[in-house]
């Protein structure tokens, strides 16, 4: 069962990085968002906070280390992940709340991604030790890279959060199931 749960975490960590690796040469794009997101909202919190720690780690590895990323990532995707694994077990209940549950997850996907930019906006400052005036440089600068992100995430989730969904769940149900029969 815990062989299941790593190699659930791997094919997920490994998805991530070829998404992130294949999307980081187009500037605003990035899919990351919405696979992680279905990941945790169909696998819960912790298969969630696994796979991102083991996702911020790998990145460092793979496309540089720096440690402000790393702190950032660690920090960010562990708590996407522990809001959307939560998200992921509220029950929607009544016919019709499939557009509320989409609306709900687009809006908290795009502040979620929001939250990413204003975060490393806190984080790099203090670890290099800018000045006032340069890190208030660095904010209004990386504002017109969050507005792509954002309109990114809003488009990608609203897109793809159901049929990811369904197939997340699905694999979900299929890893439960078989668990369950031996």
């Amino acid at each position: 069962m815990i062989a299941k749960r790593v190699a659930l975490c791997a094919v997920s960590v490994a998805l991530l990085i070829a998404l992130q690796y294949t999307f980081s040469f187009v500037p605003g794009v990035e899919l990351v968002t919405v696979f992680m997101l279905c990941f945790c909202y169909a696998f819960g919190i912790s298969a969630g906070m696994i796979a991102a720690t083991c996702f911020s780690l790998l990145r460092c590895l793979l496309f540089g280390f720096y440690p402000n990323v790393l702190v950032l990532y660690l920090i960010y995707y562990n708590l996407f992940a522990i809001l959307f694994g939560m998200l992921g077990k509220k029950s929607w209940g009544r016919k019709g709340a499939a557009i509320a549950e989409l609306l709900t997850v687009t809006a908290l996907a795009v502040f979620c991604t929001a939250c990413f930019t204003l975060l490393d906006d806190i984080i790099s400052p203090l670890f290099f030790g800018y000045t006032a005036e340069a890190a208030y440089a660095y904010l209004k600068a990386s504002i017109y890279v969050m507005i792509p992100q954002c309109i990114c995430s809003s488009i990608t989730v609203a897109l793809l959060f159901v049929p990811l969904s369904k197939v997340f769940k699905s694999a979900a149900v299929y890893k439960f199931y078989r668990e369950k029969k031996l």
